[in-house]
């Protein structure tokens, strides 16, 4: 009986350990799959566009809850790092961040200052772009905070469908959830 307690302890201590999300050693969450770099985004979304996918630009910073519960939640999740490994190259940048970045317009800059010339002051934000003419990137899609994971994919769903010329992230949400109701399926809000 003993050893039986000995084991689920040892279950419990090592259960959240393989929830946990891998944090670098500036603080960021890592993922494997994220875009090693030079961070010249302008190479970055022309690569993109070569493998047909659009830029996906993490921002976030060390210590942000929401940071982690995307990569502990939303990331955990296959049907959304498959979509993101099929349609996306991931960049992760910090809002504090001090590496140099060039920028779409071939600017160099801290990654910092590049964020905030974007209008962005908080974390977690996700960034999405497409080269929308030879050499000029177009923001598709900015996800300010964090989404739950059907609303986190469906935004993935939203722009590579093209949606986003078309209507709203609001008003694609509600068409799919009527979509959804006329199938007799109630979505599991995740």
């Amino acid at each position: 009986m003993k050893c039986f307690f000995l084991l689920i302890a040892a279950l419990l201590y090592l259960l959240p350990q393989s929830v946990l999300a891998e944090v670098g050693d500036h603080g960021l969450h890592k993922q494997s799959w994220f875009q090693q770099s030079f961070l010249e985004l302008a190479d970055h979304v022309q690569e993109a566009s070569d493998e047909g996918k659009f830029l996906v630009v993490l921002i976030e910073q060390a210590g942000c809850p929401y940071c982690r519960k995307l990569h502990e939640v939303n990331f955990k999740r296959s049907e959304i790092t498959e979509y993101l490994g099929e349609d996306a190259l991931v960049l992760q940048l910090d809002l504090w961040g001090a590496r140099e970045v060039v920028g779409f317009d071939g600017e160099a800059m801290e990654q910092r200052n590049w964020i905030q010339s974007q209008g962005i002051h908080f974390t977690l934000t996700t960034l999405i772009y497409i080269l929308e003419t030879v050499s000029a990137a177009k923001q598709v899609f900015l996800l300010p905070g964090y989404l739950k994971p059907f609303h986190y994919l469906s935004s993935l769903e939203y722009v590579v469908t093209g949606e986003y010329k078309k209507q709203s992230f609001q008003r694609y949400l509600q068409d799919k959830f009527a979509k959804l109701a006329e199938q007799g399926i109630d979505p599991e809000m995740w």
